[in-house]
């Protein structure tokens, strides 16, 4: 399908695989899409900024750089940030079209209704879009496809004229007659306003008056302020909507002084806020931010879980604003129209966005056509790469499934270093931009959206699954049965069903026929420190003291690592422990212990902050600590082993210590967890057809102890 991507400062268009549809989505044919003039351009220009420029701009991403570095490497660290630079990002972020599948848990739409979509996140500039039902809104049968394409852009302006609270008679003045001054002129008028608006540009304000404002200010026609006193008798503005887009502060200073005592300002534009305090504090005046397109907004439960707001409590939602605005259009309040600059077929979307660059007269709105096609033809959802790498004779051929920011950045790289034992044969993503643009960056024969595709290819030899958690055993079970062999990253499974299908597979009879290898990404072992730490105790006398600790660090509460998909730190991290505990003692565990913390305030969580204490056949007692407590500035990982007189202490797997006998430890310049080793085990063992880098059993046991742990914390 074509979709348009942000690369370098370019709007390009390319094809790439379709996406499938999930749950709680639908999957839509596009019609209609609708620039942003002033987001999308913004963006586009940002795109376009050396990277230097950029890394003053985000401070914050220069830290997570330079630690990638010392973690991975500069090389290693370069090659990434300038794959992503290369790749190019999705755009757009308001869309109509007709739905063509619909995912479970939805039962208020079905194939073929039509639709209007927003969510920068989803409703891109591609012919074939996955939108969250809260994102997706009917089409009224009288509204075109065109104009309903505006439907975000219209969401927006609407909660902007909410936050004002408008009442029949008031005077509000609009800032700024962009789309979005233009739309919230028309939005006041339906709302039985008096309307003021102001703007740079005289044909935006003749615009604007055209259809229904009462008065237009230009600057160079009379000091503003004074005017907007001249037509309110006086009294100044009810209310000012700033819908501008500038860094200026003097937007501020002028909206404030527009107003009357005790009136109120609403900020729907990006301008400068460094506030004057004499603008407002004697009038007593009121600033009100509106949040794009309504509540429901930034709340990961609603957009993409489905969690729907009552409206006794919630009124207004993002949802329920997008359909009263295609409502306003079906009714004839609002006149869209007047407003289209001009419209593109998809194919041409370069030119488009040239031409809104570099117009003379600034466009107000400018749409994508796309061309329509037989619902019931299947689309693309497999692209090959005209320029893999060459395969080679006793190479693995290898599938990475979830190309996500560590499959990218620790496991594809550790493929590529390793191009005489492997060989990419496929990238699976459930974004088609980014399958394809990662299957460029490395080589790989061909991109997808469909995990089917590579489980059918007999040319694939090897799946490495690296999706979020919770898509881990089920995937991983599907592969096995199809005969692949399956090296899956951490944690194996979130619950002791999905762990027992795993258990199932291998327990069943295949008369002589060696089932397919599988390998959990515990990669802990498989670091150098923790190789030498294992040969140090393996011909001990006594049992071991194990303490480890984890200074895990704050992640918020509402982070996908906490949710479902997650299953929390416990299954999701810890489990690494667990697996460290079995390789060092070799031992089965025979009782698990977990204790919580009961924090006092909502901050914290008890399921990131416990104590775990295993012990095993072998007699051996090792205890887990891990916290989200503690500070970043103290070292995250810590392992003091006691056994027969010595104390061995691993460092963050930088350092191994040796106390009580002569044995030299272990010093690393850059971290080593064992990334890169596991993945060489992996190659040698299928290679070789020798014992697997991690017996079954282990396996097995690490992610057990995590459910246990996980069941004693009420997690599950």
């Amino acid at each position: 399908m074509k979709q348009v991507l942000i690369k370098q400062g370019q709007a390009v268009v390319e094809d790439v695989p379709a996406p499938l549809v999930e749950a709680n989505t639908v999957l839509v044919q596009v019609h209609h899409s609708c620039i942003s003039t002033g987001t999308e351009m913004s963006g586009l220009k940002t795109s376009s900024v050396p990277l230097w420029q950029r890394a003053i701009r985000h401070p914050e991403k220069i830290k997570k750089v330079v630690d990638m570095a010392l973690e991975q490497g500069i090389s290693r660290t370069s090659s990434i940030v300038q794959g992503k630079l290369e790749s190019g990002e999705p755009t757009g972020y308001s869309a109509t079209g007709t739905v063509i599948a619909v995912g479970s848990n939805i039962d208020d739409l079905q194939m073929g209704d039509r639709v209007a979509c927003a969510g920068a996140q989803c409703a891109h500039h591609a012919e074939i879009i996955r939108v969250p039902r809260n994102l997706t809104v009917p089409l009224p049968d009288s509204v075109d496809f065109s104009l309903a394409s505006t439907v975000t852009l219209g969401a927006i302006a609407l909660q902007g004229v909410r936050r004002a609270q408008p009442t029949l008679g008031e005077t509000f003045v609009v800032l700024g007659l962009g789309v979005l001054g233009q739309l919230t002129a028309q939005l006041l008028r339906a709302n039985g306003c008096r309307i003021i608006g102001t703007d740079l540009d005289r044909q935006r304000i003749e615009r604007a008056s055209a259809l229904g404002m009462d008065i237009g200010l230009h600057p160079d026609d009379g000091h503003n302020i004074e005017q907007v006193a001249r037509f309110t008798e006086g009294l100044g503005a009810d209310g000012v909507i700033i819908t501008a887009a500038t860094p200026s502060d003097a937007v501020m200073s002028t909206a404030f002084q527009m107003c009357r005592k005790k009136g109120r300002v609403v900020l729907v534009g990006d301008v400068g806020l460094h506030l004057n305090r004499a603008d407002f504090y004697k009038k007593e005046l009121d600033f009100f931010i509106s949040t794009s397109y309504g509540p429901g907004r930034y709340d990961q439960r609603y957009e993409e879980e489905g969690f729907e707001y009552p409206v006794a409590y919630v009124r207004w939602t993002e949802n329920r604003n997008m359909g009263e605005y295609l409502r306003l259009i079906a009714e004839g309040h609002l006149k869209i129209e007047p407003l289209v600059s001009a419209t593109y077929p998809v194919t041409e979307a370069t030119t488009a966005y040239n031409a809104i660059r570099e117009s003379a007269e600034k466009p107000l709105i400018v749409l994508l056509s796309y061309p329509q096609s037989d619902p019931a033809t299947q689309p693309v959802r497999t692209i090959p790469n005209p320029l893999p790498m060459p395969a080679t004779a006793g190479q693995i051929r290898v599938a990475i499934v979830g190309a996500g920011s560590f499959a990218k950045g620790m496991h594809l790289p550790n493929l590529q270093a390793m191009s005489d034992l492997y060989h990419l044969q496929a990238v699976v993503s459930r974004t088609g931009h980014n399958a394809i643009a990662t299957a460029r960056q490395f080589g790989s024969n061909y991109s997808t959206t469909d995990y089917q595709e590579v489980l059918q290819d007999s040319d694939v030899d090897a799946v490495l699954i690296c999706t979020r958690h919770d898509l881990h055993a089920g995937m991983t079970l599907v592969a096995l049965q199809a005969g692949k062999h399956v090296f899956v990253e951490k944690p194996l499974a979130l619950t002791a069903t999905e762990l027992d299908g795993i258990r199932a597979f291998y327990a069943e009879e295949t008369n002589g026929t060696a089932k397919p290898m599988l390998l959990t990404g515990f990669n802990r072992r498989f670091s150098p420190h923790a190789q030498r730490l294992q040969a140090l105790v393996a011909n001990r006398s006594n049992p071991m003291l194990l303490n480890y600790r984890i200074n895990a660090g704050y992640i918020p509460l509402d982070s996908w690592v906490h949710t479902e998909s997650g299953g929390g730190r416990n299954r999701g991290e810890a489990c690494h422990i667990y697996d460290l505990f079995t390789y060092l003692t070799g031992s089965k565990v025979t009782q698990v212990q977990a204790q919580a913390i009961s924090p006092q305030t909502a901050h914290y969580s008890g399921s990131d902050n416990f104590v775990a204490t295993l012990t095993f056949e072998d007699g051996s007692v090792a205890t887990l600590t891990y916290t989200a407590l503690g500070s970043r500035d103290y070292p995250k990982e810590n392992l003091e082993v006691y056994v027969d007189g010595k104390v061995l202490v691993m460092e963050d797997y930088q350092s191994l210590q040796v106390f009580g006998a002569k044995t030299k430890g272990l010093e690393t310049k850059l971290v080593d967890k064992g990334h890169q080793a596991e993945v060489q085990a992996f190659a040698q063992a299928l290679k070789q057809g020798s014992e697997w880098p991690i017996p079954l059993w282990q396996q097995l046991q690490a992610t057990d102890i995590a459910l246990q742990v996980a069941t004693q914390l009420g997690e599950v």
